[in-house]
């Protein structure tokens, strides 16, 4: 009985997460003990943060998520906590977090989605400049191989400039930009095979010069596969963005998407619902093509961020098409709901740097 039972705690744990990560305790190592006798289960956390609040938080969500179990009768939490150490400074954290790969870059970002057709690279690119517009020092990388956007996005026809065997980056709207599509002819398949997929991955992000850089936003190919595998192993991304559109076909693959990243340890910073509702410039009447408030209901559902709702509106597509993203010309609504990702992005960046939970094995 009390075997059954401890084991049941032991699942009921795996359902208590870190406050604004995406793991639960039980996969970061903070269940250092369960004891059942009779009804009465012990659980003892040791955990080392530079958030007490966030510890303290912890040891009630278990108290109430183990007390639910049925044939618990009494619950003790005991929490063991020691404060982390504070963080260097960001150049030097810079320096630790990839010494590999990006060395001047402080944050790496994923930009990615269950499915194609959700507006992910648009989201992406007017991420990258909204950030810049913020007074972040960003960058952009198409690391979409199979059907990279940002050469037509930005308007760049050129091939890039190269110094000894490094790659000089393209800066426009002030951001800097690398793509695949930049080298390769507009109408050129790419039919490639995982590997070499996860070779020119490292090229674009290795081979680069990238600048002192707060944060580069990469534009991964939709779905779950070599690119994000490559992206989630080699690089020490900051954490994840999912982009979906309202509706119930493209949640589901959102869903799948963000499970991915989970299962990869990356943080999920959050998810942007793109072509959310459709104002009519006529008559200013809203219309939900494809439904509204599903990606809020989502990330509500799964436990992480909502960062934020992206209108569908004409000017979006054309401002793409004509190589000049949306962020850069207007001023208004489209520029204020890009600006409020881009904040929640940020703050979540830093939530999790702050709260990132460092073992503490005694």
């Amino acid at each position: 009985m009390s075997t059954d039972l401890e084991a049941r705690v032991w699942e009921a744990l795996k359902g208590v997460r870190f406050p604004g990560m995406s793991r639960d305790i039980v996969s970061f190592g903070f269940v250092r003990d369960v004891e059942v006798s009779g009804g009465l289960a012990r659980v003892t956390l040791r955990m080392s943060t530079r958030n007490r609040e966030a510890a303290e938080q912890v040891q009630r969500d278990v108290e109430g998520a183990v007390a639910a179990v049925s044939d618990v009768t009494a619950v003790e939490a005991n929490l063991e906590y020691t404060p982390a150490p504070h963080p260097a400074s960001g150049a030097q954290q810079a320096v630790r977090r990839d010494s590999q790969l990006v060395p001047s870059v402080r944050h790496i970002v994923a930009v990615a989605s269950g499915k194609g057709g959700v507006g992910k690279s648009t989201v992406a690119a007017n991420l990258a400049v909204a950030l810049a517009q913020l007074g972040h020092r960003a960058g952009l990388v198409d690391a979409d191989i199979y059907g990279p956007s940002v050469p037509t996005m930005f308007g760049i026809t050129e091939r890039p400039r190269v110094e000894g065997n490094r790659i000089l980056p393209f800066e426009k709207y002030g951001i800097q930009l690398m793509s695949l599509g930049f080298v390769l002819d507009a109408d050129t398949p790419v039919i490639w095979r995982g590997p070499m997929v996860m070779k020119a991955i490292e090229q674009l992000l290795g081979d680069v010069t990238w600048g002192e850089l707060d944060y580069l936003i990469v534009d991964l190919p939709p779905g779950t596969g070599d690119a994000q595998l490559t992206i989630a192993q080699r690089v020490p991304l900051s954490g994840a963005v999912i982009v979906t559109t309202p509706q119930d076909v493209a949640l589901i693959d959102a869903r799948k998407g963000l499970a991915m990243f989970q299962k990869l340890n990356v943080p999920v910073l959050g998810i942007v619902e793109n072509m959310s509702t459709f104002v009519c410039p006529h008559c200013g009447e809203s219309t939900d093509i494809f439904k509204h408030g599903g990606g809020e209901r989502t990330a509500e559902r799964l436990g992480t961020p909502f960062l934020g709702a992206i209108p569908l509106d004409p000017q979006i597509v054309q401002g793409g098409d004509a190589g000049i993203p949306i962020v850069v010309e207007d001023e208004g609504r489209h520029r204020k709901a890009f600006h409020r990702v881009a904040e929640s992005v940020v703050k979540s960046v830093e939530a999790q740097a702050a709260d990132q939970p460092e073992l503490s094995i005694v």
